[in-house]
């Protein structure tokens, strides 16, 4: 599978698992493997960060350096800073927990710690967020982000950057066709109407090798019309009345010639050329399309504001990356505290501009450097709140039975069925159903 995009540049949020192991997507970051102690008067033996290349070859570097500033107080252990690439980054740490040689504290899969916290693995944060609750940090959230990773045995995460669907259009070619900028279904589609009678596609997707964006749009529109693909008993809840309106309509779409009949087949790569080409003049994509398109359409991308959807809501799924910490671990007490520098000291990260997704502190989300982009503003500002998880609609946490659908088969399989155009939305929810039972059964 290849690279997904967030932010300004490359990140990876899943991780794929079954009962018997775990399988990964594998991203292209250019940055090479480096690891470090942090100083500091520690007098245990150091424990270890692992974490992933979230953003271009100036994340890691900057990171490690943020770490190694680290000086535990007394009694405490130094931390030891590992970048762990996205190819093969499942079997390491799958290997690694195992056999009980995993890190104190990582980032990694966006649902990896959901695998590893039905295993007995992981250290649930609820004695740390106590903590952050008499330090301000637990206020800095942004609303609803850290409910997102409870569990009903406690918090197997904590939020670290987030990775959003939104709909992009090129301000240049809509007001060339002379359309209006969307703001429910129906006005998008008479938008794509005006853009197909300039030979301009108005439904930019993909759901080629690694193009998971295209599935994760389908589901972004299931919730924004108030549904999604599972129940309120995590279990999966695919042929609903919501979700089979959403479907006809792209399936109209598709119908419409407002879809490249190509799209099914394209990478991420080919729908960037696209937008390139000006062959796209809008379409769903993450929230890092403008700057990995760049050149000189990059600048003429806007983000929309989230439609309204027939049901009168709004609404799109998004995907909270975290950082997770082990049982297996020499000292709890200084992987809390390693944390609490960590998260109050990551900030650089975004002011810099390395690349991470978007920032889940409002203290980040509130530096001019942040909202110099106002494309990332509006998406903190007006998806933000609307997102929901692969919980919904039954809720707004990730959990176990969503690594069925997070860069599998059967989202890929349901996605090119839709863009094809040759089913009908009833049909193709079905086969989706069948699909995940059998993947979560399995």
């Amino acid at each position: 599978m290849a690279s997904q995009h967030s932010g300004a540049g490359f990140t990876r949020r899943s991780l794929l698992a079954g009962a018997g192991g775990v399988a990964a997507a594998t991203l292209l970051a250019a940055c090479s493997s480096k690891s470090g102690g942090s100083g500091g008067g520690g007098s245990s033996t150091p424990i270890s960060f692992w974490n992933q290349p979230w953003g271009s070859t100036a994340f890691n570097p900057l990171d490690q350096k943020i770490t190694t500033a680290y000086k535990p107080k007394s009694g405490l252990p130094a931390v030891k800073y590992q970048v762990i690439q996205w190819a093969n980054f499942a079997q390491r740490y799958s290997t690694a927990v195992a056999s009980n040689t995993n890190p104190a504290i990582s980032s990694g899969g966006g649902t990896q710690a959901f695998l590893f916290e039905s295993q007995g693995k992981i250290a649930y944060a609820d004695n740390l967020y106590k903590e952050w609750k008499t330090n301000g940090l637990y206020d800095d959230f942004l609303p609803g982000l850290i409910d997102t990773l409870k569990t009903k045995n406690g918090y197997a995460a904590i939020p670290y950057n987030l990775d959003m669907r939104v709909w992009w259009y090129n301000k240049t070619l809509l007001q060339q066709a002379g359309a209006e900028i969307p703001t429910t279904w129906d006005t998008y589609e008479a938008a794509c109407k005006k853009l197909k009678a300039k030979g301009i596609y108005g439904y930019g997707t993909y759901s080629g090798a690694g193009g998971f964006t295209g599935f994760h749009t389908l589901v972004s529109h299931m919730i924004n019309n108030g549904g999604g693909l599972f129940d309120a008993n995590q279990k999966p809840a695919c042929d609903t009345p919501a979700n089979e309106q959403a479907m006809e309509w792209v399936l109209g779409l598709v119908k419409n010639g407002y879809v490249d009949p190509r799209a099914g087949t394209y990478t991420g790569q080919n729908a960037q050329d696209q937008y390139k080409a000006k062959k796209f003049g809008m379409g769903f994509d993450t929230g890092g399309l403008a700057q990995n398109v760049g050149g000189t359409v990059g600048p003429d991308l806007v983000v929309g504001s989230p439609l309204t959807a027939p049901s009168g809501g709004k609404g799109a799924l998004f995907f909270p990356n975290n950082i997770m910490m082990y049982k297996h671990n020499s000292s709890q007490k200084g992987t809390e505290a390693f944390a609490t520098y960590y998260y109050q000291n990551m900030k650089p990260l975004w002011t810099q501009k390395t690349g991470i997704g978007l920032p889940v502190l409002k203290s980040i989300a509130a530096t001019p450097e942040f909202k110099s982009d106002a494309n990332n503003v509006k998406i903190l500002s007006e998806w933000q709140p609307v997102s929901k998880t692969w919980g919904a609609p039954g809720g707004n946490t990730v959990f176990l039975n969503v690594t069925a659908v997070d860069g599998t088969a059967p989202g890929t399989t349901f996605t090119q069925s839709i863009l094809s155009g040759n089913t009908t939305a009833k049909a193709a929810l079905q086969k989706l159903q069948s699909a995940l039972e059998a993947a979560i059964k399995s």
